[in-house]
């Protein structure tokens, strides 16, 4: 965490206080509860809101522009006509994230807005090392049926590099004043000297917002790409906009959890049927693959098998009915031969059967004993389609299956209120081919936002996956401890019977997919990572590196004092295999490694039995 002296804080608020005034006619402020980390806002004499964001004693976003447009498309002067604060400090139990246990500190700071046309709430919530803030529809505003814009924006203090991608893309380094596209969220930065991902949460009912250049140099503004204007549904008028700031790269993992924070709890709490585990795919659309499958899945420890695309015929066709299974599958038998191994049965659905007959599904599958579903293909981008998700999302919840959403759907925490949503895409994973330098900026980006579902396909005696696959076989197992989600897709590709490395593959049985702790050790964006986390009193760590070899030393300081472990360690051998070697260990040993540009290393650190 980012930490700073009292004094050096309250320094540094008369210092921008006094310039502040430059900007502004009026500063208001808050503070984080650790007071590293602050937020002034204000209206210029044009009738701007603005803010700024300083973090350790520095100033990192200079004054910005906030607001939102009406319908009109005209900026008009804002008034703050009343402040309000207030504190919240909160311990909540999570067990299917990185940790089971999420702090929730923060100071808010809430103003009242006034323009002729709309009025509206800035809030802010100021926590350590982050902001988030939003806007909400004022009961005395007069009727504003939609908005036009958002005025978000981020002026920096100089230049930064922005990895910019958009849904499943590669990422791409591209300084902010010279990028001609838009950049989805969450976002990542980088000046060599701090570090910065802009996400948002609670995304509902709105439309998906992207970062385009801003106007000014060294900027970016807020931008809403797929909806010409933004209809108002509730008085919750946007979603959370984040600001994290780290001075180090692996120091953004502590952010990762901030979309949870920033959303309601689960009404009814956590339904029986949700829980977190592992799934093989089956590739052939049988019921004897289906049997296969779960015969594979209770040997190695995974908790579900799916049945994707086509198993009720050509997914895009409105004829085909998810309904009906196709012949070659006896569900029933296939779902039946699963409770009797302790194993789930999750089936996949387009989203142009869920627009038909979602109504209609659930009731079904959860009378034929389905554990869970995908969606394939949802609107994610617009409006219309992220209010038809949310809807979907509840319903799922309330039947209790587990949920997984693929292609272009991103994570806003809204698993916090409805925990059936274990993962989702939004990813470029194993499917798309990607390579070393994508596998190790996506712990820097994408999985600051939430859980991902990268779809991984290990090799077996049969098929080498060279055409999916750029990265060696210890860089996959290393990556389901790196990568988070709580459902795992582990064996995407691949027939169980073709499995026979069982020495390689044991460690997916013994990796688990939800955590007590988690810790990102070591890393820099697209160069290499190691995560280690623990569950129970077993931990696990993963390393990669990008496209250069990495060498680099290891402390166990994670470790328990006074306990002595075995380290189980599964690393690339010289010809293409997993080598597997022990060794005993301790709180303070340092482990040095040596993995080569694409490669990995896994180990498994248990506690030594007397």
């Amino acid at each position: 965490m980012i930490k700073i002296k009292a004094t050096c804080c309250l320094l540094l608020l008369v210092i921008l206080g006094q310039t502040g005034h430059a900007q502004v006619a009026k500063v208001y402020k808050a503070l984080s509860p650790d007071r590293s980390t602050g937020i002034e806002t204000g209206v210029s004499k044009s009738g701007q809101l603005l803010y700024r964001l300083f973090v350790g004693g520095q100033l990192v976003i200079d004054w910005s522009a906030l607001g939102i447009t009406p319908s009109n498309n005209v900026v008009e002067p804002v008034t703050i006509i009343n402040e309000a604060a207030r504190s919240n400090r909160q311990r909540f139990a999570w067990p299917l994230g990185e940790s089971d246990t999420i702090t929730n500190d923060y100071n808010e700071l809430m103003l009242s807005c006034v323009a002729p046309s709309i009025h509206y709430n800035f809030i802010a919530r100021v926590y350590n090392g982050s902001l988030a803030f939003r806007y909400q529809l004022s009961k005395t505003s007069p009727a504003v049926n939609s908005i036009k814009k958002e005025q978000t924006s981020f002026q920096f203090t100089g230049p930064y590099t922005l990895y910019q991608y958009n849904t499943e893309s590669v990422f791409t380094p591209v300084t902010i004043d010279s990028f001609r596209r838009t950049c989805d969220l969450p976002a990542t930065l980088t000046n060599g000297k701090w570090y910065l991902s802009i996400g948002e949460a609670a995304n509902d009912h709105f439309t998906k917002a992207e970062l385009k250049r801003g106007t000014a140099p060294h900027s970016l503004e807020v931008a809403y790409v797929r909806d010409t204007a933004v209809h108002i549904v509730d008085a919750q008028l946007t979603p959370w906009r984040t600001i994290s700031v780290s001075p180090t790269a692996i120091g953004l993992h502590q952010f990762s959890q901030l979309g949870l924070q920033l959303n309601p709890p689960p009404a009814n709490g956590i339904p029986a049927g949700v829980q977190p585990g592992k799934l093989i795919r089956s590739v052939v659309l049988t019921t004897q693959s289906g049997l296969d499958c779960i015969d594979f899945a209770a040997a190695h420890n995974l908790q579900y098998i799916m049945y994707d695309a086509g198993w009720y015929g050509a997914e895009f066709n409105t004829v085909s009915d998810p309904t009906q299974p196709i012949p070659q599958i006896d569900m029933p038998a296939v779902i039946a031969h699963g409770k009797e191994k302790g194993i789930g049965v999750i089936l996949y659905v387009n989203y142009v059967g869920l627009k038909q007959k979602l109504d209609t599904l659930l009731p079904l599958y959860k009378n034929w004993g389905v554990a869970g579903m995908k969606f394939g293909f949802v609107d994610a981008l617009t409006q219309k389609g992220l209010n038809w998700l949310s809807g979907a999302i509840k319903k799922v919840n309330e039947y209790g299956f587990v949920l997984n959403i693929h292609d272009n759907y991103k994570p806003t925490g809204l698993s916090r209120t409805y925990p059936a949503l274990l993962t989702q895409e939004g990813i470029r994973g194993n499917e798309n081919t990607p390579d070393a330098f994508h596998n190790t900026v996506l712990p820097f980006t994408r999985f600051i936002g939430g859980a991902a579902d990268y779809t991984f396909c290990y090799p077996n005696i049969k098929e080498s996956y060279s055409h999916k696959l750029t990265v060696s076989k210890a860089q996959q197992l290393a990556l389901t401890v790196i990568y988070f989600s709580p459902l795992q897709s582990c064996f995407w590709y691949g027939k169980p019977a073709d499995y026979t490395n069982e020495e390689e593959i044991e460690f997916f049985k013994y990796v688990p997919t939800v955590w007590n702790e988690s810790h990102y050790l070591l890393g820099e964006i697209g160069k290499n990572i190691t995560v280690a986390r623990r569950k129970g009193n077993t931990w696990f760590v993963g390393s990669a590196a990008g496209l250069t070899d990495w060498q680099s030393n290891l402390p166990l300081n994670f470790l328990s004092k006074g306990k002595k472990y075995i380290a189980t360690v599964y690393e690339d051998d010289e010809a293409g295999g997993i080598r597997k070697t022990a060794m005993t260990v301790k709180k303070g040993d340092v482990i040095h490694f040596d993995i080569r540009a694409k490669g990995g290393q896994a180990m498994v650190i248990r506690p030594a039995v007397p």
